[in-house]
């Protein structure tokens, strides 16, 4: 039985100049962005502040997630000017804040981590003001592609667990969860910012929740997010509830009594939304 989505979730998306000119640059640079690719709620709030989190290694995963509604298949060859656009268009927006996300491309040698690391590179260089924040898959745990991108020294590394570890093979078609851990164990002794990502609605339990905060702070993140899970389509994994308001101001503050130095914990929280605030605990950090 499909449950009834509540008042809180109901958004109206309003379009205004700075809404069309993101649209125009992400199209006219052919970019692709997880903000239409995964259908995001939020994505008329943030192209209309000039903000879009775009995806690399193209539009076609090689992984295919229950929850996730990026188009799964063979994908095609890299783009060996797609980092010189990504980073010309974040010039163009005039961001003071980037953010970069790519498809899992299991398909590669090297799972796409050079691809990741240039495009790193020629953000900083045409962008040197801008901070740059990555939400990278797992490269499937090889510490030596984990590398490739610390080395490109982003100011914030996230990697998303997603969800608790008993739903983690119910909707990762791929990836583990302790070696999602792991991934965040060698960002954190990177030396960079380390954030991650959970959805809640998923079945998981209040208790479940808190062992994978506990979990993360062991393994060394200093952000996390919590949204809803909304389901894509009747294909997708179903929601099992809408987890209320005041649920997530509990989990909120469990964060921040864990030791997380930062956490946004809403029903419409995504991984890259209001990520601007990130640069906050940076600027913090670096005092």
């Amino acid at each position: 039985m499909r449950v009834r989505k509540p008042e809180w979730l109901k958004i109206s998306i309003a379009a205004n100049e700075r809404y069309t000119e993101t649209k125009r640059i992400v199209e006219s640079h052919c970019l692709h962005t997880i903000c239409s690719s995964g259908r995001c709620p939020n994505m008329g709030e943030c192209w209309g502040k000039g903000t879009a989190t775009f995806m690399i290694g193209g539009d076609i995963c090689t992984r295919c997630c229950k929850f996730c509604n990026t188009q799964t298949g063979k994908p095609l060859p890299l783009d060996a000017d797609e980092p010189t656009h990504v980073a010309e268009s974040i010039a163009l927006m005039k961001l003071s804040h980037a953010v970069i996300t790519s498809v899992d491309r299991d398909d590669l040698p090297d799972l796409g981590a050079a691809h990741w690391a240039r495009t790193i590179r020629e953000i900083k260089r045409v962008n040197p003001d801008t901070t740059v924040e990555v939400l990278i898959p797992d490269f499937q745990g090889r510490k030596e592609l984990i590398a490739q991108v610390t080395d490109a020294e982003p100011e914030i590394i996230s990697h998303n667990m997603e969800t608790v570890r008993r739903i983690t093979p119910l909707v990762r078609s791929a990836a583990r969860y302790d070696t999602s851990l792991e991934v965040l164990r060698q960002i954190a002794e990177s030396g960079i910012t380390t954030k991650s990502g959970i959805m809640v609605g998923l079945g998981e339990t209040p208790h479940e929740v808190e062992e994978l905060m506990n979990d993360l702070r062991r393994a060394g993140c200093h952000i996390l997010t919590i949204g809803q899970y909304l389901q894509p389509s009747h294909r997708h994994y179903p929601v099992a509830e809408y987890v209320t308001p005041d649920q997530f101001a509990i989990y909120k503050q469990s964060g921040l009594d864990k030791g997380f130095k930062q956490v946004e914990s809403a029903p419409l929280v995504r991984s890259s939304y209001h990520a601007e605030k990130s640069v906050q605990y940076l600027q913090k950090r670096l005092e």
